[in-house]
């Protein structure tokens, strides 16, 4: 039979009292409980831990050696007790998170300064990167929470849907395009065109979305901010994810809706199906989820 939590703190109670009624008024016990921890305790070691020394209690040869041991590990335990009820407290531990970097640098500032105002003792862990490599880092479990779009293959992951996102053009100042309301693809084509790098989820379908009328390729890029910068040089004419507008205006771009085809794709969480979320990610994830419309992350265009 192993010792209990109970009888090692009976134990050293009475090792430092050297007294019953004492250890039983600090334990808040009766002494037959005490008496009964200590024996069972006994019993498990295999020997005596007091004898008796007049109307008081002495430690046995046994017993001074072993109630050391015995209040390091009541430490150990009342440490790693307090650990994990901060943890549940969220006033310690770790938000690990990968997204898309559209969706790091658009959507995700605003939610981490409101989740680190409502627990700032709380650790983030933010990966930026591309769509393929977010679901990785969630099936690996490097991220609990991951956000980018639906991937075509889930795998072991759920996706909860946040909005969905409808592609848009980017037009430098001055464009011609900039009078209308609403570009085509193969308006966009005429232009020199910026694209996203060969591999990647925009990629495909922005290529998709040119169908029999190809772009005239100008360059290539891995991040969409890079993407916003050439065409603010006025090198070319692009098209992102609706998301990244804010960005894009902030880089004095005119954004404008594509159509003919309409490009749009979920946008969401994904989440590992085996295993409950730790206690920071389920608390990222309520204000992500939240129900006003004034401070959801994703408005749907």
């Amino acid at each position: 039979m192993s010792a209990t939590i109970k009888q090692l703190r009976a134990f050293v109670t009475v090792a430092r009292t050297r007294n019953l009624a004492e250890a039983s008024a600090q334990l808040h016990v009766s002494q037959p409980a005490i008496s009964i921890a200590l024996r069972g305790l006994e019993e498990s070691l295999g020997g005596a831990l007091f004898s008796r020394d007049g109307r008081q209690l002495a430690l046995t040869p046994e017993g001074a050696a072993f109630v050391e041991r015995a209040q390091q590990l009541l430490h150990n335990w009342d440490n790693t007790l307090d650990a994990v009820q901060q943890r549940f407290r969220l006033q310690q531990g770790q938000l690990s998170i990968a997204a898309i970097p559209a969706f790091a640098v658009n959507q995700l500032p605003d939610l981490l300064q409101r989740f680190h105002q409502q627990h700032p003792d709380i650790n983030i862990v933010l990966e930026d990167i591309v769509m393929e490599r977010v679901v990785n880092a969630v099936q690996e479990g490097r991220a609990e929470l991951g956000f980018s779009f639906r991937p075509d293959d889930l795998g072991n992951l759920s996706f909860t849907p946040i909005g969905d996102d409808r592609f848009v053009a980017v037009l430098p100042e001055g464009h011609r395009l900039q009078q209308k309301t609403l570009v085509r693809w193969r308006d966009l084509a005429q232009a020199p065109f910026i694209a996203m790098n060969r591999g990647s989820a925009v990629r495909r379908w922005t290529d998709a979305a040119f169908g029999e009328i190809p772009p005239r390729l100008l360059c290539e890029a891995n991040q969409l901010s890079t993407i916003g910068r050439l065409v603010q040089s006025g090198l070319g004419v692009s098209a992102v994810p609706s998301m990244c507008e804010a960005q894009m205006h902030s880089y004095g771009l005119a954004c404008r809706p594509l159509a003919d085809p309409v490009v749009m794709h979920p946008v969401g969480i994904l989440v590992r199906n085996a295993g409950a979320l730790s206690t920071p990610a389920q608390a990222f994830l309520d204000i992500v989820l939240a129900g006003d419309p004034g401070t959801r992350p994703y408005q749907t265009p």
